[in-house]
C-alpha cells in the first residue's frame, strides 16, 4: 500500500468522536430544555418559536459541518483557506445562530439565575471583555506555533475550536443576547461590530502579505486542487478580511436600516401628539 498516496488523499474518511460527543451535548441540551420547559413556564405557553428551532437546527447542521469530515481534515492536512472558514463559520456564523434559538425563559433561567457560573458568563459578555477574548484568541490562533500545535494533537486542535466557539458566543451575546438587559444599545451594537470587523486586519494582511510558506506542514509537496502553498495562504488572509468583514458589515447596514426605520416611526407618532 502506498503510505504517501494515503495521506495525500484528503478524501480518505477519518472519525471525530470529539466532535459527534459535542453535537450530541447541544442537541440533549435542546431536549432538556423541551422537557424543563412545560415545568417553568405558564400552561400553554410554547417552549420555543418556530424561528427559534430553525435556528438551532441551522447552528447544529453548521457546527457539525464545519468540524467533522471532510472540511476538518481538509482544513487540517491540506488547505489553510478551508480553516479559514472553518472558524468564520465556528465564531460568527454559529454561535449567533444558537443564541437566537434560546428562548428567553431558558436564557433567563441559564445566564441570570445560574448563580456563580452566570455572574462569570454576564462579566465575560460585557462588551469590551468579550470583544478583547475574542480577538485575542483569533489572533493568536492563527500564530504559527499554535497552529503547528494544532496539527500535531488532535485533541488541542478539538479545545481551539471549542474555546473559539465560546469566544464567538461571548461576542455575540452583547448583539442578540436572547435577554434584552444584556443587549447593548443599537447605535453601539453598529459601532461594536464594525471595530470587530477592524481588529481582524492585522492577522489577514500578515497572511495576505507574507513570503513565503507561513506554515510549513501545509507545505507537504501535495497542491489539493492545484493551489500553491503561497496561494493558500494569501486566500485564506483574503477571506479573513473581505467575507468576514463583509458578513459583519451586512448585519450593520441592516441594523442601520431597523434602527432609522424604527425612528421614523416613532417620530411620526409624535408628531400629531404634539400638534395637538
Amino acid at each position: 500500500m502506498d503510505l504517501y498516496a494515503l495521506a495525500s488523499d484528503p478524501w480518505r474518511w477519518q472519525p471525530h468522536p470529539e466532535v459527534w460527543l459535542l453535537v450530541l451535548s447541544v442537541i440533549f441540551f435542546g431536549f432538556w430544555a423541551k422537557r424543563i420547559g412545560p415545568k417553568v413556564l405558564p400552561p400553554e405557553t410554547p417552549i420555543a418559536t418556530r424561528a427559534q428551532k430553525i435556528s438551532f437546527i441551522a447552528a447544529v447542521f453548521l457546527l457539525y459541518a464545519a468540524a467533522d469530515w471532510p472540511v476538518h481534515d481538509i482544513a487540517e492536512e491540506h488547505l489553510y483557506f478551508v480553516h479559514m472558514i472553518q472558524h468564520l463559520v465556528i465564531t460568527l456564523i454559529a454561535p449567533p445562530l444558537f443564541l437566537l434559538a434560546l428562548p428567553a425563559w431558558l436564557a433567563r433561567l441559564v445566564i441570570l439565575e445560574g448563580g456563580y457560573g452566570s455572574r462569570i458568563i454576564r462579566r465575560l459578555s460585557h462588551p469590551i471583555t468579550a470583544a478583547l477574548i475574542f480577538n485575542g484568541l483569533s489572533a493568536l490562533t492563527h500564530w504559527t506555533g499554535v497552529v503547528q500545535w494544532s496539527y500535531d494533537s488532535g485533541i488541542f486542535h478539538y479545545f481551539v475550536h471549542l474555546i473559539l466557539f465560546i469566544s464567538g458566543l461571548l461576542m455575540w451575546m452583547p448583539v442578540v443576547s436572547p435577554l434584552k438587559e444584556l443587549r447593548i444599545s443599537p447605535p453601539a451594537q453598529m459601532l461594536y461590530l464594525f471595530l470587530n470587523s477592524v481588529i481582524p486586519t492585522i492577522p489577514s494582511a500578515w497572511l495576505t502579505f507574507a513570503e513565503g510558506t507561513v506554515y510549513k506542514h501545509y507545505d507537504d509537496g501535495f497542491e489539493m486542487w492545484g493551489i500553491s502553498v503561497v496561494t493558500d495562504q494569501q486566500t485564506a488572509g483574503a477571506i479573513m478580511k473581505i467575507i468576514g468583514g463583509f458578513y459583519l458589515w451586512g448585519i450593520i447596514v441592516v441594523k442601520f436600516f431597523r434602527y432609522t426605520g424604527k425612528a421614523r416611526e416613532e417620530n411620526q407618532h409624535l408628531r400629531p401628539a404634539a400638534g395637538r
